[in-house]
């Protein structure tokens, strides 16, 4: 047992949910023969790295954190797109008004595997690049520093994403 609402039995099933999901969405086919093939699949590779996927701490399935999770993939999206504007903005333009730097930003997150999506969305988009995570600390390249100071960078960089990630991972 885990510790967690749902225990090891929860966790096999959430993998293989995720994992059947994803061949659903691969092969776009309802047809009886998927569904039977994906299933097992599915549960073949269950049986195989349930053990891995245990040691994650992931947390259980529950309808708020799916709702936001599915929120969370909006924002993120939402903020690919913005900041892929902004980095072609200064790539075109003239000037090429860039100031990049290194600033450090702060996490109320406490799974590792919480911290490790945050600092993977924040590289996902342009113009940041997640350098480290040290316990509550990422440091963040950052092509446009708009503020050094710790609180206001940790609120224009992650703070959108944070505040769904907390839910999810609570």
């Amino acid at each position: 047992m885990t510790g967690r609402r749902g225990g090891r039995a929860g966790n096999y099933a959430y993998l293989f949910v995720i994992l059947f999901v994803t061949w659903l969405g691969l092969t776009s086919s309802l047809h009886w023969q998927e569904l039977v093939t994906g299933g097992f699949v599915s549960l073949v590779l269950t049986a195989i790295f349930g053990r891995t996927y245990d040691g994650l701490g992931l947390p259980p399935i529950s309808l708020k954190r799916m709702l936001y999770f599915f929120a969370y993939l909006g924002v993120l999206f939402v903020e690919i797109v913005k900041a892929n504007f902004d980095v072609a903005y200064r790539v075109l333009h003239p000037k090429l008004p860039i100031k990049p730097g290194i600033v450090t930003i702060k996490t109320e997150l406490k799974q590792d595997i919480a911290k490790m999506i945050l600092a993977n969305s924040i590289t996902l988009t342009p113009g940041t690049f997640t350098l480290d995570v040290l316990g509550d600390t990422l440091i963040i390249h950052w092509i446009y520093v708009r503020s050094e100071d710790p609180e206001e960078a940790t609120r224009r960089i992650s703070g959108r994403f944070e505040r769904y990630l907390k839910v999810i991972f609570a």
